[in-house]
Parts: C-alpha cells; sequence; structure tokens
C-alpha cells in the first residue's frame, strides 16, 4: 500500500455486500428450524456469525502475505489437505452426518477437509503450472502428474461422499489445464476417460439415479425426488419482482429442505424477489469479471494461475448453486459463496478472496 498499490474496489465491495446479504439471509433461513430442533433460534447464526469472524481474520492476512511465503508453502498445503482428506475416513475421526463423512472435529467445531481441498490444489497447480513453462504441452509434465495428483483427492471427496465438491474441484482441475496451454487432445482424453467413471459413481447410488430422474421430471416424484426442486420453484413464483419481504418466506417453514444451506437462493428470490435474485447475481457477475481481468493484468505466471483458479473456485461454486436451486442442473450439495451457512465453505472462500484482493495490489 506504501508504494501506492491499492486493492481492487469492485472486488471488495462485492464480497462485503455478499457477505452483508448472507448473514442476513442466514439468520432469515435458519432461526425457526434452530429454534425448532436446538430450542435456540441463534444457534446457526451464532456459528457463523464465528466463521466469518475467522474468515475475515484470514482475509486480511492472506492480503498481506507476501506471495513468495504463499508459494514457498503450496506443498504443505496440499500434504496437509491430503492427510486430513485420508483422516476424514478414518472410522472414529470422521463425523458423518446424514449418510455422509466430510467432517473433522476441531475445537468444538467441525471442518470440512474438502473446502479445504479445493484451496490447496489451486495455489499447488498455480505454482507448478507457472514452474513448467512449456512443457505442460507433454503429456508426462503436463497432463501426468496432475491427473495423479487430482484424481487422488477427487477419489477421496467421491469417498466421503461428496459428488457436488469433487465435481467443482475437477472443473477446477480442468479450466487451469486448459488456460496453461496443455493439449486440447489430452484434455479430451481426460474428459473420455472421466465419463465413465462419472457414471459409475452416479449409478452405483441409488439417490443419485433418484436426483437425476427428478431432474428431468420432478412432478414425477413430488413428495420424493422432486420435492426440493419443486419447493423451489414455488419460492422463486411466490418471490415475484420485489419479493415477500425480509423474514416473510413461507417456504423456508420446512417446507424446503436445507434452507440456510443448499437452498438458500431460493429463499432470497422468495424474500428479496427478481431484484434481489438478480443483485446477488451481478455481485457475484463482478467478482467473475474482475477476477479474471485481474488473471490477465498480472504477468507474473504463478499470479496468473493463482488469479484465474481463485475466481473460478468462486464463479464455479456460485454458479453450480444458482443453477442448481433454479432447476437448471442436477440437484447436488453446494453452498452459495459468502452467504450460505457453512463454517469451513466460508472460512475458505474469504481465504481466496483475500488472496484475489492481495492480487489485485500486484497487477501491471
Amino acid at each position: 500500500m506504501r508504494q501506492g498499490a491499492t486493492l481492487d474496489g469492485w472486488i471488495f465491495f462485492a464480497v462485503f455486500t455478499l457477505l452483508g446479504i448472507g448473514v442476513v439471509m442466514v439468520l432469515s433461513t435458519s432461526y425457526l428450524y434452530a429454534e425448532e430442533r436446538f430450542l435456540d433460534g441463534f444457534y446457526f447464526f451464532r456459528k457463523q456469525m464465528i466463521a466469518v469472524g475467522l474468515g475475515l481474520t484470514a482475509l486480511c492476512v492472506c492480503v498481506v502475505l507476501p506471495l513468495a511465503a504463499l508459494r514457498r508453502l503450496n506443498l504443505a498445503l496440499l500434504g496437509l489437505a491430503l492427510l486430513t482428506l485420508v483422516l476424514v475416513l478414518v472410522p472414529g475421526v470422521g463425523v458423518a452426518r446424514g449418510g455422509a463423512q466430510r467432517w473433522l472435529p476441531l475445537a468444538g467445531f467441525s471442518f470440512q477437509p474438502a473446502e479445504f481441498a479445493k484451496l490447496a490444489l489451486i495455489v499447488y497447480m498455480a505454482d507448478s503450472l507457472a514452474r513448467k513453462g512449456t512443457k505442460v504441452e507433454t503429456f508426462k509434465f503436463g497432463v501426468l502428474p496432475y491427473l495423479i495428483v487430482g484424481g487422488l483427492f477427487l477419489a477421496l471427496i467421491v469417498l466421503e461422499p461428496d459428488l457436488g465438491a469433487s465435481f467443482v474441484l475437477g472443473l477446477i482441475l480442468f479450466f487451469m489445464l486448459f488456460i496453461a496451454g496443455v493439449r486440447v487432445g489430452h484434455l479430451l482424453c481426460l474428459i473420455a476417460a472421466a465419463m465413465p467413471l462419472l457414471a459409475l459413481v452416479i449409478l452405483g447410488a441409488p439417490y443419485r439415479v433418484q436426483r437425476l430422474m427428478a431432474f428431468f421430471d420432478p412432478w414425477k416424484e413430488p413428495e420424493k425426488g422432486g420435492f426440493q426442486m419443486i419447493q423451489s420453484f414455488i419460492a422463486f413464483g411466490s418471490g415475484q419482482l420485489w419479493g415477500r419481504g425480509l423474514g416473510e418466506s413461507r417456504q423456508k417453514l420446512f417446507y424446503l429442505p436445507e434452507a440456510h444451506t443448499d437452498f438458500i437462493f431460493s429463499v432470497i428470490g422468495e424474500e428479496l424477489g427478481l431484484v434481489g435474485a438478480l443483485t446477488v447475481l451481478g455481485l457475484f457477475g463482478v467478482i467473475i469479471v474482475r477476477g479474471f481481468r485481474l488473471a490477465a493484468q498480472i504477468e507474473d505466471p504463478f499470479g496468473q494461475y493463482l488469479a484465474f483458479g481463485l475466481t473460478a473456485l468462486l464463479g464455479l461454486q456460485a454458479s453450480i448453486h444458482m443453477a442448481v436451486v433454479m432447476g437448471l442442473v442436477p440437484t447436488k450439495g453446494l453452498v452459495l459463496p459468502f452467504i450460505s451457512y457453512g463454517g469451513s465453505a466460508m472460512v475458505v472462500n474469504l481465504t481466496a478472496a483475500g488472496m484475489l484482493l492481495n492480487l489485485s495490489r500486484r497487477r501491471t
């Protein structure tokens, strides 16, 4: 800052506006559910505020952290992420909820290693791709190492199971390889190899097949596979242009499952209407456009790949979440960055935002 470099005001504004909306919406969507389940309407809100505090601390640290120090830590971060992904699958160590074992206990809270793994893999790939330069055009240097590392991460996350997180991680891996200059033929081979595995994962779990069928026709089973999607449609339809008003959602009253996490954008559409939904969409659009613009402005290859990966992380999660609740893609559990309830995701996404703001100080 003393050298005249300034943070990207657009990214800063968009992140903190979304964070403010998120704080309000988590309280609005979770209060009655928390009151019913825990006899404490502020149960989820209080935990979310702790996560926001930790995330903002991480954001501030990342804004001033020298990129050279972050680059030196990339293998340590990768190793730690891999270790936590293994530990979460160990019986008696990982915490299981709703048929999935995705959390590790940490100081009275739960930590989701898959969220941290996304960030660790981005930093690792940014450093590795920057070092290799044109060598990425060869299969040996440009595909094989990332196929091994990324494949291991994806396999561990699928075993939890968490198909949503693995899907996002796989897309980030693919897009970072693409912009690094990996041959299109090699990438097409990766896609061809991944499709049968994806089909096997989906067909191997009856509930995933049910979700897929519900995506094509949610009204065929309105009380089973299509229930979530139908309730989401009702929420958006009820909101119309200006919404029912803050706190006035009806679908969050035990109709819409996971209203404070996976379907929070539906409640935004109901309470704040089309105007509120488009405002949120526009704020994410600002982050995506400014983030990719930043990646194009930076001369340092590590900074370029890091800015692209971080922007892709935030943009993909937001896009998929909003596409899911609007019925554009099959249902999968993904939070809306900076808005949905979820401590691990909040801390990681604010950390990613801090890194982006750091990079914006170093643009040319």
